[in-house]
């Protein structure tokens, strides 16, 4: 397995972003997997972190397989994967209801993870996306097309593990894509990291509390899980 856990993984892909250090960056984290690795990016490049909340939008019948995703935003962006929803047989109602759910819970995590806190403003500055994998790119598509409205002067794609051909995708949206790994045989993300621990919800607020100090304070000590 490539990776020991999140954090290693953070801090090899913190290294080969190395040339965006010092630059105007502002580092993107979607949860819950994907801020252990963002939050050790951004402790590398001495940038804040801050969240982008994506959720994918699973076939009813086949909740792991992706037929949309949707972003957060003052105007949810909807990104579907037509294929999908025209062989699983998702009607136009089913999509409907299982996005107003996906809404929700960006709704809840979004009180939850972010409170009182103000985003960080991506405009004209360089915004890496950082997830802890990618299997279809529909949640990252939906996230790049949302964050373009918030007019950063670039998009970074940054990942540590991801199936070739859906990073050769993500290249055609993103302005940049930095991944580590690119099994040709992809499985799951899990089967590449050790330790693939769920993360709780009291994980995430304490990563980006602790990130958010760093900031404050000026110093670049890595975040603890």
């Amino acid at each position: 397995m490539p990776f020991a856990d999140r954090s290693e993984a953070g801090k090899r892909l913190g290294k080969a972003l190395d040339r965006y250090r010092g630059d105007n960056v502002v580092v993107l984290a979607l949860p819950r997997g994907g801020v252990p690795v963002a939050a050790e990016v951004a402790s590398h490049l001495k940038a804040p972190l801050d969240l982008l909340l994506v959720r994918k939008i699973g076939v009813p019948t086949h909740p792991e397989l992706a037929m949309g995703a949707i972003v957060d935003g003052d105007d949810p962006i909807v990104v579907r994967n037509e294929d999908v929803i025209r062989l699983a047989w998702v009607s136009a109602a089913e999509f409907d209801k299982s996005c107003e759910r996906e809404l929700a819970e960006i709704e809840r995590r979004r009180r939850l993870y972010v409170g009182n806190r103000h985003h960080v403003d991506v405009k004209s500055r360089i915004a890496i996306i950082v997830d802890d994998g990618i299997a279809t790119g529909a949640t990252v598509r939906a996230a790049i097309r949302g964050l373009r409205r918030r007019k950063p002067c670039s998009i970074v794609v940054a990942v540590p593990v991801a199936p070739p051909e859906t990073i050769e995708e993500l290249r055609k949206e993103a302005d940049d894509v930095i991944c580590l790994e690119e099994p040709e045989f992809f499985q799951a993300i899990g089967l590449y990291y050790r330790d693939f621990r769920q993360l709780r919800d009291q994980d995430v607020i304490a990563l980006m509390d602790a990130a958010q100090a760093r900031v404050a304070s000026g110093t670049s000590s890595t975040v603890d899980k």
